[in-house]
């Protein structure tokens, strides 16, 4: 059924000899034109389309910015201060606070809590949070009333006794593990 192309115009050689007649392509082109005429339709407003275009995509950019940029969608805030910390006054404060923050995490993370000692952990963890909200004052009174020597002073103290306190708990849950191992070894 299929058939080959060259085969075909080899058998029929009048396809080669006729000729278009004259104008042919004339009048084909304007048969062309007047069923598809070319629509040369300018607008007025492109340079406003083109700017309002880039303001769109200028405003969605700045959207997506705050939104995805942040990792977290804004929300209307009370006018807050931002505290100054004792990094923020100098980088040998800031290795002090960053020693001692460093190793009060540290110790927090080491703590082992057992159900017998639940207890006294929660004890501490409650006079923590007594020293941490008194550093959170002490930084507030630091950014309004700026830095001096008994503020600052304050501050590390703060720190020294937050991380001396989690020294004492580990301590405490030590003797608390190792009696109630004796205890249970005279058990036995």
């Amino acid at each position: 059924m299929a058939q080959d192309i060259r085969k075909l115009f080899e058998n029929d050689p009048k396809v080669f000899k006729d000729k278009m007649p004259k104008g042919h392509e004339a009048r084909f082109l304007r048969k062309l034109d007047e069923e598809f005429p070319v629509k040369t339709h300018k607008s007025r407003f492109t340079f406003l389309n083109i700017a309002a275009s880039i303001v769109l995509l200028i405003g969605f950019s700045f959207g997506a910015y705050q939104f995805f940029g942040t990792g977290e969608v804004e929300t209307p805030v009370q006018e807050t201060v931002s505290r100054k910390s004792l990094g923020d006054i100098s980088p040998q404060f800031k290795k002090v606070e960053d020693y001692y923050l460093a190793n009060i995490n540290l110790e927090l993370s080491k703590m082992k809590v057992t159900p017998e000692s639940k207890e006294l952990f929660d004890g501490y963890l409650v006079r923590l949070d007594e020293l941490n909200k008194e550093y959170t004052r002490l930084e507030e009174e630091l950014t309004q009333s700026g830095p001096n020597e008994r503020t600052i002073n304050a501050l590390i103290d703060n720190l020294k006794l937050r991380l001396n306190l989690l020294y004492r708990l580990k301590e405490k849950l030590n003797e608390l593990n190792q009696s109630n191992n004796k205890l249970e070894a005279a058990q036995a």
